[in-house]
């Protein structure tokens, strides 16, 4: 989660959505995101909503306590039952996410996972993942995990060098992530992920050349590979800023990316999103899709975000203040707004072009459509798909994909 809120109106205090955030709900999946904020360390170039155990010390108390997170994390839980009464849907996928999830014991994820099936129960076939830090779990802890519902697993590699691993501050070994892929396989998991990083400051196309290599090599059915963002406030950028380590560009990043989609392409991974490739459709991280397609999802813990029918809002970031909340019988909401009809269609196509069904071009009003039609001639949209009434990018789109949504949300 972001560490940033936005503005926004006022959440009532016990949640309650307008009437018309249901309405039609039945024809919308909905999905759940349980977020944990703790870490053992900060890496230098992370922004998300999350705290070590040194920065919550003396802020907080018992509340921010990662001891009982478990149980304050089901309080919002049974919360969402509460706002969105006797809506029937069963939830199609959770995702747990951090943070280091993995930093709980695995009793404590199966009960934040109990909690949503009891409230609201999963559906037959529900996607049910965790994040995991590769230092943080052992086939003991994977065998629990997946006795207790969890069927996909999502690790940090991030890169198989050292020094690159030193400069974002990684704490794990190089070649654990690879063996957390067979440990998971053997606890049972139907899918797993591993998560890269490229354009790490320091990082030789022959670094990443063997990042992948070793991704692969380890048999995951989904990899993520992601271009490094430099966030302001960040130890990196502060590093940069003083001259410590240098700084990508955006053609060295437009290069990485093009040898990871020819290795992964090679490897039998097919793209599905910009930054993901999956060996197969039901590979592919349905969780992810249901954000991208504008599904509802319900955002639990500090900082998290949440969506129900064009209502989206957002939780208080400290964990103390979060659980005080829930304790005093009150919504954790920070602050929400109404999407208005507008604003969905721009989001609508700002997150379905990265996909690659892509976005149907009746959403397009004229000067986006006159936009799709240069992108068309200029090679950025495949031609069979926009033929078919679909915008979809070419491998030269998704690497300008920022460029051409913004020429066709216009």
């Amino acid at each position: 989660m972001p560490s940033v809120l936005p503005d926004g109106e006022t959440v009532p205090e016990d949640g309650s959505l307008p009437a018309s955030a249901l309405d039609g709900a039945g024809d919308r999946p909905l999905a759940f995101y349980l977020h944990v904020p703790y870490c053992a360390t900060r890496c230098g170039y992370c922004d998300f909503n999350t705290y070590t155990a040194t920065e919550l010390r003396g802020s907080g108390g018992v509340l921010a306590s990662r001891d009982n997170y478990a149980a304050t994390l089901a309080d919002e839980v049974r919360l969402a039952r509460k706002v969105l009464g006797d809506d029937p849907r069963q939830v199609r996928t959770v995702f747990v996410g951090g943070g280091t999830p993995t930093l709980l014991p695995a009793a404590d994820l199966v009960a934040m996972l109990g909690a949503v099936r009891e409230e609201f129960g999963l559906a037959d076939d529900a996607e049910i993942t965790t994040e995991a830090n590769p230092e943080s779990v052992n086939p003991e802890y994977l065998a629990e995990l997946r006795a207790g519902g969890f069927n996909r697993i999502s690790f940090g590699m991030q890169s198989a060098r050292p020094h690159v691993l030193k400069v974002l501050d990684r704490t794990h070994t190089p070649g654990r992530p690879e063996a957390c892929v067979a440990e998971a396989r053997a606890a049972g998991f139907d899918h797993v992920n591993l998560d890269l990083i490229y354009g790490t400051p320091g990082e030789s196309d022959d670094d990443w050349h063997a990042s992948l290599t070793a991704a692969v090599g380890a048999g995951p059915d989904h990899i993520s590979a992601y271009a490094l963002i430099v966030e302001e406030g960040t130890q990196l950028a502060r590093r940069i800023r003083r001259g410590e380590v240098p700084m990508t560009d955006d053609d060295v990043h437009a290069d990485r990316y093009l040898i990871a989609d020819s290795m992964l392409a090679d490897a039998g991974y097919s793209w599905y999103e910009v930054s993901n490739w999956a060996t197969s459709d039901a590979g592919r991280c349905l969780h992810n899709e249901l954000y991208w397609r504008g599904a509802d999802w319900w955002g639990a813990g500090p900082g998290a975000h949440s969506h129900v029918g064009g209502v989206r809002w957002w939780n208080v970031k400290h964990p103390g203040a979060y659980a005080a909340a829930l304790a005093e019988g009150r919504s954790p909401g920070a602050g929400r707004e109404l999407l208005p009809a507008e604003d969905r269609r721009v989001e609508r196509i700002l997150l379905e072009l990265r996909l690659r069904e892509g976005v149907p071009l009746s959403l397009l009003r004229p000067a986006g459509l006159a936009a799709s039609r240069t992108a068309l001639t200029d090679g950025l949209l495949d031609e069979a798909s926009y033929g078919a009434g679909q915008a979809v990018l070419t491998l030269r789109g998704r690497l300008l994909a920022d460029a051409v949504v913004r020429d066709l949300v216009d």
